[in-house]
């Protein structure tokens, strides 16, 4: 059962539907990917169809190889890009990211705060612990799992304490007697942990609004166990709606440990839209975005999803669940229930099954069709209770971004499950609209 009567949507700005091969065609407009024009376009859009946010993924390190096909990870500074739409939007949210293993509270409190007071309560935070990039900031290895969220807990009531340090109601600005601030009520934040000694105040006011709302994207025990205690919305990767269904029940059952409304945590996975006018317009677009995707590592995926290597099976070799007994222990388990549940349904051989979609899926929930299945799909998993909303990533090209702005979202205004209007002017208060 759903905890939400409406759906929480917001837009990723990593440009996934120009990864692969959609960056090649002669409309992508790739050229202009390190500009801050490519981000305003998407944001207007995406505000015009009444999204809760955009949203800037980021990482703190630049896996080299892929650059030879596609942008890979390279990107500008998601804050500052988010910087840039503030003057070009006026309602919808701006959420950028920051890594708490290799970041300072001090230094992204105030930066959150200015964020918000320019966006004027639009600003949000996603916090992520990274999983490298420690060679980057004179780390020799990266810290535990343990170790990172343990900082990540610790930074971010750090930088709450930041926040409240300097409260909105010490703002006089009384020109009559000459006073700015009630300076009593401007505090140290005094914060002392294991990682970080922080006196404060902040150098900048709390903006006079709600808190800034704060995204999470672990799925392992400690960041589940983080959400539970911090987080707004949870980026998750949730590749099928049983996998869905348990993440929610995790996220539940830490937000009560920790004494929270599970329904103050939302459930966003991922979503890779590979839209078409026609299915077959849709399974066409995906094969054509990976169809550099090789034999080799075709194979690779499906040995990181069920534990079997294909690499000596001959191509007319049947694949059956009996072969799926003996495979080694998966990199990729969600990913492997979606190809075993394919094997289970149909008779496919090693060359059917390195062609099939599924193989080449997204580390996303993913779906490919039509505006109506997408509709379909997306009302099943919300009614279940599986999701409270999603992070659209389209892919393939940018027509899979205008069927998403254009029809899916109002589509699913239509249906009742998506708001057909702002009725709030902050991150928060779309966040609280349902």
């Amino acid at each position: 059962m759903r905890l939400r009567n409406k759906l929480c949507i917001g837009m990723s700005l990593a440009p996934t539907w120009l990864s692969n091969e959609g960056w090649r065609a002669e409309d992508s407009g790739i050229e202009g990917l390190y500009s801050a024009d490519f981000a305003v376009d998407i944001a207007r859009r995406a505000e015009a169809a009444h999204m809760d946010f955009v949203f800037r993924p980021d990482a703190s390190a630049l896996p080299v190889p892929v650059l030879e096909q596609s942008f890979g990870f390279s990107s500008l500074d998601p804050t500052l890009l988010l910087a840039a739409l503030v003057r070009e939007t006026s309602k919808i949210g701006l959420v950028t990211t920051i890594s708490t293993t290799f970041s300072h509270p001090y230094t992204i409190a105030r930066q959150m705060m200015s964020l918000n007071w320019m966006s004027r309560g639009r600003a949000g935070c996603n916090v992520v612990t990274a999983l490298q990039g420690n060679q980057n900031f004179g780390l020799s290895k990266m810290p535990s799992s343990e170790e990172r969220y343990d900082r990540a807990e610790e930074f971010v009531a750090a930088a709450q304490s930041l926040w409240a340090s300097f409260p909105a109601e010490a703002l006089l600005v009384d020109k009559t007697t000459g006073r700015y601030a009630d300076t009593d009520l401007i505090q140290p934040a005094n914060h002392e942990g294991k990682n970080f000694r922080i006196a404060g105040p902040l150098n900048i006011p709390r903006f006079p609004g709600p808190r800034i709302p704060l995204m999470q994207a672990g799925a392992s025990a400690g960041g589940v166990a983080l959400a539970g205690k911090i987080a707004d919305m949870v980026f998750a990767q949730t590749l099928d709606m049983t996998t869905a269904l348990q993440t929610r029940q995790r996220l539940s059952e830490a937000a009560q440990a920790a004494g929270r409304d599970p329904a103050s945590v939302r459930l966003l996975p991922g979503l890779s839209l590979y839209l078409g006018d026609t299915r077959a317009e849709a399974r066409d677009l995906f094969l054509a975005n990976h169809r550099r995707v090789d034999r080799a590592q075709r194979i690779d995926r499906i040995r990181a999803a069920l534990g079997i290597d294909l690499a000596d099976w001959p191509g007319d070799r049947p694949v059956t669940p009996a072969d799926l007994q003996n495979g080694e222990s998966a990199r990729n388990p969600g990913h492997g229930k979606i190809l075993r549940d394919l094997i289970a349904r149909e008779a496919l051989t090693v060359d059917q099954l390195l062609e099939r979609p599924e193989t080449l899926a997204s580390v996303h929930w993913q779906i490919i069709g039509t505006v109506d299945d997408a509709v379909s799909t997306i009302s099943q998993w919300f009614n279940a209770g599986a999701i409270d909303g999603f992070v659209a990533v389209p892919g393939g090209s940018p027509r899979s971004l205008d069927l998403a702005l254009e029809q899916l979202l109002p589509r699913l205004a239509e249906a009742g499950l998506f708001r057909v209007a702002y009725s709030g002017e902050t991150l928060a208060a779309h966040l609280d609209e349902a």
